[in-house]
């Protein structure tokens, strides 16, 4: 049994469920990020194209793979020499386009724009250049992200990673392609090595 509770001064959701609004605009977004306070859950998604608002309270393991991925990346970025920032939590939004809370982002070319902040202005300030979703009790909003113009998403899902490069088109629109990799035994074993190896080709193309 899911429960949900939207009062004058309280947003809770049970873990582990998702509830998604529809015919939703700006004003309720915000609305309902004020009633959550300074909690972090529920997470809060807004997309102005569709009109929908998403909350979304994970399972407490949903943080184990969020940080297997995110030392995931720190790995590729060290191997690199490349500093980070990284946020979690974070809200990103523009207004009256979309808003949204990845389990985890990075600032990597983007990194010295925003040192020293400790809140995240898309209207000045540029978007993370990764973003990181786990999706064990919600679906990502891909079209939010495209509406926030961030360059790269990891969608964690049924034991595959799936990795979106937004590119930039003439038109000014935001195009999408995924590259897949098995985690099958991967994330079981906890073998770093092998999801590297079949990251290989991704990493030749990333932005990392």
């Amino acid at each position: 049994m899911m429960l949900i509770t939207v009062s004058e001064n309280t947003l809770i959701l049970d873990t582990g469920n998702q509830v998604i609004f529809l015919h939703q605009q700006w004003e309720d977004y915000e609305r309902l990020l004020s009633l959550r306070q300074d909690k972090t859950y529920p997470k809060l998604y807004f997309n102005a194209k569709t009109q929908e608002i998403r909350l979304m309270s994970p399972l407490p393991s949903h943080g184990n793979r969020v940080d297997t991925l995110s030392d995931l990346v720190k790995i590729i970025l060290r191997r690199k020499g490349k500093d980070w920032q990284c946020f979690d939590p974070i809200t990103l939004k523009i207004p009256n386009q979309a808003g949204l809370e990845p389990d985890t982002c990075f600032y990597i070319e983007n990194r010295q724009a925003i040192l020293g902040k400790d809140k995240i202005d898309l209207t000045v300030d540029p978007p993370p250049d990764l973003a990181i979703e786990v999706d064990f009790t919600s679906i990502t909003d891909i079209g939010a992200y495209q509406l926030l113009k961030i360059p790269e998403l990891w969608v964690y899902r049924r034991e595959s990673l799936k990795v979106y490069l937004f590119q930039r088109l003439s038109n000014n629109d935001y195009a999408a392609e995924y590259l897949k990799a098995s985690f099958d035994e991967t994330m079981k074993d906890g073998n770093m090595d092998v999801f590297l190896l079949a990251l290989k080709n991704v990493i030749n193309r990333k932005l990392l």
